[in-house]
């Protein structure tokens, strides 16, 4: 039967993936669904190869009523769970919603990666007139998680196997003052079943233009979770945490990173505290976590944390080229720049350390954004960074050369 079903699997990705362009989108006077091929990569499922389907109603181009996005896969290696798939399906609440400030409920469900995630949102939206950049939300997501296979991530330290049933009530807020852009997002987790625990988070972020090629980026981040909070919810000093790699493609599973990058601590994934110098440090004290159960190395891992990071940006010509090319330089965006980063913990549970970590150095980043139609960046950044500085060192030199890259960036406003 086992062998029947994989068959019956294999030929229905086949016929979707050979369907013919001209039918790729087959609608009604109603409604549209509008299919895709998909191919993507981990160590564990090997090549992924499904389709994605965008659903809505006709011209509403993804900003009205009954929308979808769902995805369906197949493993080509075949681990114990080989068929995948994500689906959410958001539908606008009329009583509550007006131009540009949408009401919704909507459901999430998915089993990929090793993780379920199952859930229930509703979401509010405020926007200024009909200018997308300004804008309040408020969303309550009431879900229920699980990390159901360990091998799917890159550090198995840094999870934990439990069922998690949670309410996450999250806000955020997108405008412009005297120095410039700024975003303000906060969120209050709170999970209830079998030992209980919250988290929340507060980050603010500044941008601060001097001129079109000069100018400052400031974010202070803060974050405190229970002390008996499982691993994926406490926080690193260094990256995002772990519980949050499972919302991007990149870092949802170990292999599309190179494992062997990830180990070398020389990747860094941005987020959290983000005292991204402490990158190798703390994927340290991961892998010698994962390599041997028995050793007393746990990861370094906080409860609480506040943190800062600073990045002074100056005149490449590689940006100024871009602004050359028509219709590109609304696009792509080359950055040069300086960062100081500095945090600690608050102290709130014991044994946690009370040094003021910094460190500092030199960057540089490309940026491909095409926004979404609410105006949020959509695209990809990848980073080169030198962080040739550190307060907290241990064996090191304080001042050594660091070799630090990276995809995605803490400013992105």
């Amino acid at each position: 039967m086992d062998r029947i079903y994989t068959l019956i699997t294999v030929l229905f990705f086949l016929v979707i993936w050979m369907m013919p362009a001209q039918v790729t989108a087959q609608s009604s006077s109603n409604y549209e669904l509008i299919p895709a091929p998909d191919l993507w990569y981990n160590d564990v499922d090997g090549i992924r190869i499904g389709v994605r389907v965008k659903g809505q109603v006709p011209g509403t181009f993804e900003d009205g009523p009954h929308r979808l996005d769902a995805g369906v896969w197949l493993s080509t290696w075949f681990p114990d769970l080989p068929v995948s798939y994500y689906a959410s399906y958001t539908n606008s609440i009329v009583r509550w919603s007006d131009f540009g400030s949408e009401a919704s409920y909507q459901a999430i469900t998915s089993v990929r990666a090793g993780y379920h995630r199952h859930g229930l949102a509703l979401n509010k939206r405020w926007q200024e007139g009909f200018d997308e950049r300004r804008y309040r939300e408020l969303s309550l997501f009431n879900s229920y998680e699980k990390r159901f296979d360990d091998e799917y991530a890159a550090f198995p330290s840094l999870w934990s196997d439990g069922d998690k049933l949670k309410s996450t009530l999250s806000a955020e807020i997108k405008n412009d003052n005297g120095l410039g852009w700024y975003r303000f997002n906060a969120s209050l987790m709170v999970q209830y079943a079998n030992s209980s625990y919250t988290q929340l988070k507060g980050e603010f972020r500044q941008d601060i233009p001097l001129d079109e090629h000069w100018g400052f980026k400031v974010r202070f981040f803060s974050g405190i979770s229970s002390a008996n909070a499982a691993p994926e919810y406490l926080f690193s000093r260094s990256m995002v945490p772990a519980h949050e790699t499972i919302f991007n493609g990149v870092t949802r599973a170990k292999g599309t990173i190179p494992q062997s990058w990830m180990e070398s601590g020389n990747f860094h994934i941005s987020g959290g505290a983000n005292l991204r110098g402490y990158t190798g440090q703390d994927v340290e004290t991961y892998t010698d976590a994962s390599t041997d159960p028995n050793q007393p190395v746990v990861p370094f891992l906080l409860n609480s944390v506040v943190s800062m990071n600073a990045e002074f940006d100056y005149f490449n010509p590689i940006d100024q080229a871009f602004e050359g090319i028509p219709y590109a330089s609304d696009f792509l965006t080359f950055r040069s720049y300086l960062f100081f980063d500095a945090g600690r913990s608050l102290q709130l549970i014991e044994n946690e350390p009370d040094n003021l970590f910094a460190d500092a150095g030199a960057g540089f980043s490309l940026s491909l954004n095409i926004p979404d139609y609410l105006g949020k960046p959509r695209g990809f950044v990848f980073k080169y960074e030198l962080p040739f500085w550190l307060s907290e060192t241990g064996m090191e030199d304080s001042f050594k050369l660091r070799h630090l890259f990276s995809f995605g960036a803490v400013f992105s406003l």
